[in-house]
């Protein structure tokens, strides 16, 4: 496999001296070398991290930046490097060294979006390490696809879960506190939990932060104060920005809400219609609750579509119901396909907006965390 790795290494230098490979001198080869650098991203679009890595990476960014602009139109991925997702110098990658004994880890799923992951995961982490000031806050991020797309494209390096708690140990952490951005229990946090285990001699003390949401509940008819919280929240926010004075006045306009999850077959999917439940106890009539996912059933967008079409408007804001407006946010629900969700509430008539913006970046919703993180710092007796 290093044999493989030095090789493609070496072809993507040679192409960036112009030296010419065969495929890159010839207009009529142009889609051999754009199938080339494919089989170099599908390379690093992959879960798993290896010693080989950052060679691939490496190898990548080098053979994407020898393309012309035909060959790189002709890549199938072309914006896995193309895409202009904002500035990733206004993030932090929080992966300082020099961390003490007392760490604050930040866990999230992670984005590739670069205005998103500084805006909605940094606003979160600064939020965190402003309110603990004798806590070291750092970063791990659970999904290494997202972690090697930001490294190949922006050159900016973040752990993920291994790495970042080889790098407590190494720095002598005593206790750790540990703070999921994740929205709910569900397998993102099982899988972060799972390696948490495997760390539990290494520190003094180990606690983990409840997640946005907090406990689950047994089924649609449970919610509690975490939700009722973010549900006003997000209203609050998507009713500002739709430059409505209340809820209400929206209503008379026409207007309905529909804030976009993720949705997922864990049972913890049950925690988007306690959303849904907790929207009708605050009496938010044209506010629906969907999922990328359909799971569970009465959230797929078929549904919430005929649910918004009966209830009478004719106007529909679309806002991600997600911690970080990342790729699900600006394709599934804002893109211009003939799936997403956008194309399909302007097909069954209705006018759309979209507001592209993550839990994270909503102040309260930070506060909220801060209050998760205040509670498990408590069991550790600090």
């Amino acid at each position: 496999m290093k044999k493989v790795i030095a090789m493609l290494i070496a072809c993507a230098m040679i192409l960036t001296l112009g030296a010419g490979l065969a495929f890159a001198e010839e207009p009529a080869d142009d889609q051999a070398a754009a199938d080339a650098m494919q089989e170099l991203i599908d390379a690093i679009y992959v879960q798993e991290r290896t010693d080989d890595t950052d060679a691939q990476i490496e190898a990548a960014k080098l053979a994407w930046d020898a393309l012309t602009e035909e060959q790189k139109e002709l890549v199938e991925d072309a914006d896995y490097f193309g895409r202009d997702t904002g500035d990733a110098s206004q993030d932090d990658p929080r992966n300082q060294d020099e961390i003490g004994e007392k760490e604050l880890l930040v866990v999230s799923f992670g984005t590739s979006f670069n205005d998103s992951r500084a805006m909605d995961i940094k606003g979160i982490e600064d939020a965190l390490q402003e309110a603990n000031p004798d806590w070291a806050v750092r970063r791990a991020f659970t999904a290494q696809i997202i972690i090697n797309h930001i490294q190949a494209r922006d050159g900016e390096i973040i752990d993920n879960m291994t790495q970042a708690l080889d790098r407590a140990v190494a720095n002598g952490v005593k206790e750790l506190v540990v703070q999921p951005t994740h929205l709910m229990h569900g397998a993102e946090y099982d899988e972060m939990c799972e390696a948490l285990e495997a760390y539990a001699d290494q520190f003094d003390a180990i606690a983990i932060a409840e997640p946005l949401l907090g406990e689950v509940g047994a089924d649609a008819s449970v919610i509690n104060e975490d939700k009722a919280a973010v549900a006003q929240y997000v209203t609050e926010a998507a009713v500002a920005e739709a430059g409505f004075d209340s809820l209400e006045a929206a209503a008379e306009a026409g207007v309905a809400f529909v804030f976009m999850g993720h949705g997922t077959a864990h049972t913890a999917k049950v925690s988007y219609s306690q959303m849904a439940t907790q929207m009708g106890e605050l009496g938010y009539a044209n506010v629906f609750v969907g999922t990328v996912e359909g799971e569970p059933e009465e959230t797929a967008c078929e549904v919430i579509i005929d649910a918004v079409k009966e209830a009478g408007y004719t106007k529909v804001i679309l806002r991600p119901l997600m911690v970080v407006a990342g790729d699900h946010a600006n394709n599934d629900m804002a893109g211009d396909e003939e799936d997403s969700w956008k194309t399909m509430f302007t097909e069954a008539g209705f006018d759309v907006d979209c507001q592209i913006s993550g839990l994270g970046r909503i102040p309260e919703v930070e506060a909220l965390y801060v209050a998760h993180t205040a509670a498990a710092m408590e069991e550790l007796g600090k």
